[in-house]
């Protein structure tokens, strides 16, 4: 690996959208106008963290995807996870859930129901990444990693959990079908954190504040730079900060909950779903979220 470290060119610096989901509040940061992916990653939602009062609750109906990867992670909390392929799985803190669309699946994302009579705090991220062409019509699958499988590992009194791809001499478990990054690092301050170089790649502050060319960024803000060498940030307090790369894909379309090389295939999907071709979720049959208009 070429030990130089330089500053890449920043490309762009993203401010999170802010939505109300209910009690939920979720900063959606890809894709935009601007940048509409880093490497094969195509979407990015952070949500809370927020507390929850008993009869609030995280409650996602069934809905569908094609063609592409969601990846969840939480940093506080617990969701439920049901799928039309009879997956039936509790996400907690620390774990990574994996859940591959291909051809196509329908899931659901709620809450136990002993859950919602209490108060508690949800927090965490939702990202999708796209297959590449040759793997958009896979069979669907469902993949799940306990904390405990995931790399963790500190430098220079910098903790860095790695849940998808290979850094700093470690390797994630966790399937992929192009080259993809996806860190946690938690920082204090005055840290100097030397980057890995990937062809694209991307910072988010869930908190703190970080410096990078002479660009102070903070809480909920992306920063995508020119990656191909390795290049340094700087912490300029106690900070958590998230990483996503990854080799480029070629154009993707994004429609609802769709992502595809092809428009037909996403105009298809659209239509399976309204005709209920899409196969329904195991023990949660009874609703689903109907395509937006």
């Amino acid at each position: 690996m070429n030990s130089r470290v330089v500053y890449m060119r920043i490309k762009h610096i993203i401010n999170a959208k802010v939505n109300n989901i209910g009690s939920l509040e979720v900063k959606r940061v890809l894709p935009t106008a601007k940048q509409r992916m880093v490497g094969p990653w195509i979407f990015f939602d952070h949500f809370g963290s927020v507390e929850l009062l008993a009869g609030d609750c995280m409650d996602v109906r069934p809905h569908p995807h094609i063609n592409l990867a969601t990846v969840t992670y939480l940093f506080e909390g617990e969701i439920y996870h049901r799928d039309s392929l009879g997956t039936a799985k509790l996400i907690l803190p620390g774990e990574v859930n994996l859940m591959v669309a291909g051809k196509g699946i329908t899931h659901s994302e709620r809450e136990r129901d002993e859950i919602k009579l209490k108060k508690r705090i949800l927090h965490g991220i939702q990202l999708w990444y796209a297959l590449p062409e040759s793997y958009e019509e896979v069979e669907p699958a469902f993949y799940h990693y306990s904390s405990e499988e995931l790399p963790e590992f500190n430098i220079n009194n910098i903790s860095f959990k790695l849940l998808i791809g290979d850094a700093y001499g470690y390797k994630s478990p966790v399937k992929t079908y192009s080259r993809t990054l996806y860190l946690e690092i938690n920082t204090p301050k005055a840290s100097s954190i030397t980057l890995p170089a990937e062809e694209e790649l991307a910072i988010y502050v869930i908190k703190g504040k970080i410096e990078y060319d002479k660009k102070i960024i903070e809480n909920h803000t992306m920063l995508v730079i020119d990656s191909e060498e390795m290049s340094k940030l700087t912490a300029l307090s106690d900070s958590q900060i998230i990483i996503i790369g990854g080799d480029k894909l070629s154009h993707r379309f994004i429609e609802w909950n769709f992502v595809s090389s092809s428009r037909e295939r996403i105009n298809q999907a659209k239509n399976d779903w309204v005709n209920g071709k899409f196969k329904k979720v195991y023990g949660d049959e009874k609703e689903f979220i109907p395509l937006p208009k």
